[in-house]
């Protein structure tokens, strides 16, 4: 019988655990949403399901950079119920902050209890196109921006709490939905249109397509051009 081994990936505080992607446990024996855990050695670890999660379909389709690390702070806006940004929060440590905006009160209800436990996550109910609003609750610059925004506008959504709130050295992650910006247009055409957006106020370090994990989805990593 083969001992299940857990190897660290490319990427800081990231590991293949029998071949799936995986974080260490910030509270040991909790589990945050439905996920996986494995233990290895004293060590327990967290499976980061890329059919769940878009950073973790990102890492299955080839993604080459991911610049979130230890005792980084982070702005996740559309944080729903905090299953993804627990990995982040796994991956920043105690040293590390979330500061997680969600439009929904319920989804925001749901992820309570996990942001209480970890410690290391503040739930907003805020709306990410109004970040005057919620930037009273937001402790200094940010290392990283990620969002996962259902909007039309997502784009510009990004780019106005960049300006606000993103270290001029940091970076910043955005999962395009082509379906909530355009249903019409084919999702090529929308990921042609945002990136060429976006390029305007980034450097586009990678990006990759999501299909089939999630679809119609493209996840771009960026740095801040500070423009």
């Amino acid at each position: 019988m083969e001992m299940t081994e857990a190897k660290p990936y490319k990427f800081d505080g990231v590991y293949k655990v029998d071949g799936r992607f995986a974080t260490v446990n910030l509270v040991p024996g909790y589990k945050s949403t439905n996920e996986e855990i494995i233990k290895v050695g004293d060590i327990e670890y967290r499976i980061w399901d890329w059919w769940t999660s878009k950073p973790s379909a990102a890492f299955k389709k080839g993604l080459k950079i991911f610049p979130l690390k230890k005792s980084d702070n982070v702005l996740y806006l559309g944080l729903s119920e905090g299953k993804t940004a627990s990995f982040f929060s796994d991956i920043i440590g105690s040293e590390g902050m979330v500061f997680g905006v969600e439009i929904s009160e319920r989804s925001l209800r749901e992820a309570i209890p996990m942001c209480e436990r970890r410690g290391n996550i503040i739930p907003i109910l805020g709306d990410a196109r109004i970040p005057e609003k919620y930037e009273s609750t937001v402790f200094g610059k940010v290392n990283f921006i990620y969002e996962d925004v259902a909007s039309p506008d997502q784009i510009q959504i990004l780019i106005r709490n960049t300006r606000k709130f993103l270290k001029p050295s940091g970076f910043a992650a955005i999962a395009i939905k082509s379906q909530s910006i355009d249903v019409i247009k084919k999702p090529e055409k929308i990921y042609e249109e945002s990136l060429k957006e976006l390029d305007k106020h980034f450097e586009i370090l990678h990006k990759v397509e999501l299909d089939p994990y999630e679809k119609h989805h493209m996840f771009v990593i960026m740095k801040w051009k500070n423009v």
